[in-house]
């Protein structure tokens, strides 16, 4: 793994320890050499994982769209800043950057982003890892939602784990650096 990717929020969160687990995934990251590809932004758990990476001497890659680069305040002392034309280039932009993926707590932008590139494995359009920290159980009624999508048919177990969910980011990275991709077609019984 030479760069992951992580789906978090631009706020903060009410609890303090969104940021906090924030901050010990950025220095993680930073400490195992893995380059931190994220949303660009200043503000936010955004801004605590890559500040976090930095401070450990990480290298830190953002992707923002042209609209938000005031909105989400751009950060300005990141390894490299790639500024697209839209969200859609966004994402493409941090899939390609990308060898693998993680989510942090966020809000409907990250719900998008992880729904999108969970959807993409599915497809078989990467074979990359994704994986949740699951900081504080915040991503526990997703989880719960996707059993129940698996219950009524709409979706396949085998498509279920191809997220992998801890609340240790050191435990999914571990699975990130032995991970296989599985032979799971989209359209098979």
């Amino acid at each position: 793994m030479r760069r992951i990717c992580v789906f978090c929020g631009s706020s903060p969160g009410r609890d303090p320890v969104y940021a906090e687990q924030a901050a010990v995934l950025g220095k993680l990251l930073a400490e195992r050499g893995i380059a931190l590809v994220y949303g660009g932004a200043s503000v936010g758990i955004m801004g605590v994982v890559a500040d976090a990476a930095l401070a450990a001497g990480g290298e830190v890659i953002g992707v923002i769209p042209n609209h938000l680069m005031r909105v989400e305040i751009a950060h300005d002392g990141l390894s490299e800043l790639h500024v697209t034309a839209d969200m859609h280039e966004r994402k493409a932009k941090m899939a390609e950057l990308a060898d693998g993926f993680l989510a942090l707590p966020g809000g409907a932008g990250t719900l998008e982003e992880l729904a999108e590139i969970w959807t993409w494995a599915q497809l078989g359009l990467h074979s990359k890892p994704l994986g949740l920290v699951d900081v504080a159980g915040y991503y526990r009624p997703l989880r719960e939602f996707v059993d129940h999508m698996v219950t009524e048919g709409f979706l396949r177990q085998e498509h279920r784990d191809l997220v992998f969910v801890d609340p240790d980011p050191v435990v999914l990275l571990d699975v990130f650096e032995t991970y296989q991709p599985p032979d799971v077609a989209k359209w098979t019984s």
